[in-house]
This record gives C-alpha cells, structure tokens and sequence, in this order.
C-alpha cells in the first residue's frame, strides 16, 4: 500500500463522491468529493506537464482559492514536494525560499508574474505560473483542459510531502520537512480525539499556508469525510451568518476575540456547534472564559509547532481549563528535563524529518535519544496537562503568524539615525501579541510613522512593528545582554486602550 497520503484521502472520496465537500458561504460555488478527486487529477496533470516529479518542490504564494485547495492535493498526488509562503511576503523574503529550496515550479499571484519569472531564471527554475485569489490564471486554464483521470504517485510514508519554512530569533530560516507519515498520524490522531465526523460541517476561514489551515484543518476534513464552508478568508459577519449551518469552527484567538466584539454572535448563533478549536498562538484565560459565558463553549485549546504538528489537546470529554493546551496526543511523548518550568521536548511520529539541507541544525535541536527540543518553556503538572508559559527563544506570536525579532531587527538597524533596536512582543487584545520595537539612536530619528512605513516596504505587514518606542539605552544584563523581559514588562499596557 502507499505511503502517499492522497491515496488515504483518494479513497474517501471515491466512498463518498456524491457528498457536499465544501461550499462557498452563499451556497454559489459547490464541490462533491468526487468533484475534489476530479479537479486534483486535472491539476496533477497540468503539473506533470510542466515538468514536476516526485520529488520536486512547488513553490505556492496565491491567495486562498479552491483551486489553491486543488492544487495543494494535486502536488501531493503527484509525489512532489508543497512549499506554501504566506503572501504578505515581500519579493526579497521569497527570494531566499526559492533560492533555499531549488523548486521545479513556482505559482504566483498574476500581479507578481514578471518578477516571480525573474526570480525564477536567476534561480532556474522551470517554469513559473499563476492564479489569482478567484481561483483564475495560467495554471487553472492548463487544468481546464487536462484529462480528469490520473493515477497517484506511489511514495513511502517517509518522503517528503511539505517544506515549510520557520525560524528562530538567530540564523536564517529553516525548512522543516515533513513527510506523508507525519501528516497521515496527526490527522489520524485528531479525527479520533476531536471525533470528526461526516456529520461535520467546518467553517474554515484559516489562511493555507499555515500548519493550523493546511494541515490541521484540511487533512481531518478530507480523512473524515466532513464538509466544509469554504472563506477565503476571515470575515465575523460571515462566520456569524455561516455558524448554524456548522458544528465545528478551528481559528485563531483573533477569531474568538472578534466574535465576543461582535454583539450579533450569542448563544442562539453557536446553538448547532459541537466543538469551537484554538491554536497557533496562546489563547487568553480571559478570552476563554468569556467565549463560554457568551455562547456555552469553552473553547478547546491545543498547542503545535511547524516542526511537529499537534503536540498536546485538551480533551472532548473532560475540563477543558483556561491558560493550558491539554495533554499529550496519543502516540506522542513530552517530557521536562530537569526543574519546571523548562523546555518542553516531544517524541512520535508527528515530529519532522529535520531542516532542509541543515543537517547541523537539525542534529542541535535534537538531543541524542532523538527528542525534538521545542524551545517552549512549559510546566507539565501531575495528570501530564501541560501549560506553555513562556519561549526560550524570543518568538513574537501575532495573530497566529510566527515573527522572529531578529530579522525585524536587521533592518530596523539599518534604518538611517537607528542605534539599535530590540523587538518584543506585548499582549494585545486582538492578536494575542503585538509586535514593538524599541530603539536608540545615534542621530536624529526618522518620526515614528516614517520609520514604520520604511518597514512596510521590505517586511511582511504581520511583522512590523505597531509601535516604536525611542530610549536612552536599552536595559542590559552583566554580561551585556538586552534584557528583553524587562523591556517587554515595561511596555506590557501600551495596548490596553486601543
């Protein structure tokens, strides 16, 4: 049997091809699960046209589309390797993604056609083409006309099925592989301890270039036959008009705290809900409480990491307590080494292959019995709950979007009268964290609004700063190092008021 993990989802859509797999919210765009398997052949088969094999990474950064959708299962049918970038990435960010992973293809956004085709020669790459947020362009008008019948590429469960990119606050970013098996064990796992079903209906409004959207929310829907409301993306008058057609809603905090502000999402709304699900950035104690006061359900937390997938959940069945992300998944191990809180290490067959083309930093955040070492400081009580309560890297959380400081700091530094700089992240009320930056200067200073703007022309909008703040010097320890704990508790409240 193979190991791809499209042949899984193959399956269930042949059993269950005539079933509603995902509309649009105003019911104007319908797909089976047979239509799935049809527009995934097609797409396979214009990919193979242009040259990709097993093997071979795709490069994608489109808007969110069902031909996205489409072209997500299309590359993992066809054996070859995805590579999704968020699309507020600048052309200097992608750059180093393509030069990194050496792709057979590019798809782009029409609108960035002719520098992606630059970027694409100067990296050889094989062919670039595109499609819009509407789900039009080159690579849609190829599938149209592409036979609807193709046969899944046969792989092994330790191939590579993703190459996603992350970071820490040091060093350039890293591509985590992951491979069908990973993929195939998280996605068992949840549909089991989430019980997703075909009586499921999920409202997913999450972008697909994320774990939590892609691979989360994705891959249990098509293992478990469940439908879905499709949103290219978030939007609460939507949700709230969308919600009782839906029993299952993954989001990030933004999403929970958007609807408590929003007067028109109560009880009644969340009446024929089963299960609301956060991740991708720590959810508030307070958000939590507040969600189950509104609409009676406590929201179940779970905690996760590129590299890994689901680690930990907090049960169906069971208190669902406010500030932790619930035990580990079954399969999955952590553990503490030495005094709590420490960092949290985690073991199973979720935990990725190792960096691309990084086999010394791979081996670093192994330890030598072959634990991942998370980097996230956390507490592990009694009953095996866990609880993150800190990172032992300078991680900033935004919105459920990772930002490393460091490459903030990088070109804030660079910024004509900048001293130096350091980034934090504060607690914000609507995106769990918001980012800060605080500077000193050894000449006159650009005004505030100058500088963020300068930032906003080569930084992904999600990682430049909301605030700069301008200081004498910056609070160290003995040895010289910026304390940023300090700093962070000095700028906690900035964000109270807004």
């Amino acid at each position: 049997m193979s190991g791809n993990l499209y042949a899984r989802f193959e399956r269930v859509f042949e059993q269950n091809a005539a079933r509603v797999a995902l509309r649009a919210p105003d019911g104007a765009v319908s797909l089976t699960f047979g239509d799935l398997a049809r527009g995934a052949a097609r797409y396979a088969n214009a990919l193979g046209a242009l040259g990709v094999e097993a093997g071979d990474r795709v490069t994608v950064q489109v808007e969110k589309s069902i031909a996205n959708l489409l072209l997500y299962l299309a590359v993992m049918k066809l054996g070859a390797v995805y590579q999704p970038l968020n699309t507020a990435y600048t052309a200097a960010e992608v750059s180093y993604f393509v030069e990194d992973a050496e792709p057979k293809l590019i798809v782009c956004d029409p609108a960035r056609q002719a520098e992606m085709r630059a970027l694409g020669d100067r990296c050889k790459v094989f062919a670039v083409v595109n499609l819009d947020a509407a789900g039009n362009g080159s690579l849609a008008s190829m599938a149209a006309a592409m036979d609807e019948r193709h046969e899944t590429v046969a792989r092994h469960g330790d191939d590579l099925a993703g190459l996603l990119y992350t970071s820490g606050t040091t060093g350039r970013s890293k591509g985590a592989m992951i491979t069908h098996a990973n993929l195939a064990s998280n996605a068992e796992t949840l549909v089991e301890l989430w019980r997703i079903s075909p009586d499921d209906t999920l409202l997913h409004a999450l972008p697909i270039f994320h774990v939590h959207g892609l691979y989360v929310a994705l891959n249990t829907a098509f293992l478990s036959a469940a439908s879905m409301i499709w949103f290219n993306k978030f939007d609460v008058k939507a949700m709230i008009a969308a919600m009782p057609q839906a029993t299952l809603m993954m989001g990030v905090p933004t999403f929970y705290t958007r609807l408590l502000a929003d007067p028109a999402f109560t009880a009644e709304t969340a009446r024929g809900m089963r299960l609301f699900i956060s991740g991708s950035a720590p959810l508030l104690a307070e958000t939590h409480r507040d969600f189950a006061a509104r609409c009676g359900h406590p929201i179940l937390e779970r905690y996760g990491m590129t590299e890994t997938g689901m680690i930990t959940s907090n049960p169906h069945d069971g208190a669902r307590l406010p500030g932790t992300v619930g035990f580990a998944l079954p399969g999955v191990s952590v553990r503490i080494r030495g005094d709590q809180p420490g960092v949290l290490e985690v073991k199973g067959p979720n935990v990725f292959k190792g960096y691309w083309r990084m086999p010394e930093k791979t081996r670093e955040d192994f330890t030598a019995d072959h634990w991942f070492i998370t980097g996230d400081v956390s507490t592990i009580d009694r009953d095996g709950r866990v609880s993150i309560v800190g990172r032992a890297k300078d991680l900033i959380i935004s919105g459920g979007f990772n930002v490393y400081p460091k490459e903030i700091e990088d070109v804030l530094d660079a910024i004509p009268g900048v001293g130096e700089s350091a980034v934090i992240g504060v607690p914000h009320p609507d995106f769990g964290e918001g980012v800060v930056a605080v500077v000193t200067a050894k000449s006159t200073l650009a005004p505030e609004a100058e500088m963020i703007a300068a930032l906003s022309s080569s930084l992904a909008k999600f990682k430049v700063p909301k605030r700069i703040f301008e200081v004498a010097e910056l609070p160290r320890n003995a040895m010289g190092k910026v304390q940023k704990a300090e700093l962070r508790k000095r700028y906690a409240a900035i964000f109270e008021a807004t």
